[in-house]
């Protein structure tokens, strides 16, 4: 029986402090978080990394939504993100998705989730968020069709018709 509750009782404890409380963040503008000292120094203008780093430059997103491109987004969600990320509400592991596409821009959100380990060494915004969260996102090697369909997912989340 201890060793039954000893069992349950580590995870328990692992997700509670996991990623802190629900507070905000406490910036008025999250694209402009500010990082502690890290492994890699980020540049002192933030205003580089506005876009974050990688392959997409300058995506323009279409006013209106795309249902199939967001119906294939949540197929990718509910396979590789729906473990840790909630649509609404307080975070689970990494933070809800609720209102991502009015807080970062669609390359910002591109570059993330198709270059994670280079955003979370250089990005500020990024960094911020794995020292709020504490747990690093892993790689999901998403294919670039797979990413604009979870951002069009995530569109439609914030409610974008």
């Amino acid at each position: 029986m201890k060793k039954l509750i000893t069992a349950l009782a580590f995870p328990a404890f692992m997700m509670l402090i996991s990623c802190g409380g629900n507070e905000p963040a406490t910036s008025d503008n999250p694209d402009k978080s500010t990082a502690s000292a890290t492994e890699s120094t980020p540049v002192e203008n933030e205003e580089d990394y506005s876009k974050g780093i990688g392959k997409f430059k300058d995506v323009v997103v279409s006013p209106t939504l795309d249902v199939k491109l967001a119906s294939a987004g949540k197929d990718v969600y509910e396979l590789k993100c729906s473990s840790c990320h909630k649509l609404s509400g307080p975070r689970l592991v990494g933070p809800s998705w609720d209102g991502v596409t009015s807080r970062r821009e669609p390359t910002w959100i591109l570059n993330f989730v198709t270059n994670v380990d280079e955003m979370l060494s250089k990005d500020p915004a990024a960094i911020a968020q794995l020292e709020e969260c504490l747990i690093r996102m892993p790689n999901q090697n998403l294919s670039d069709e797979d990413a604009f369909a979870v951002l069009e997912f995530m569109r439609e989340n914030d409610g974008v018709k």
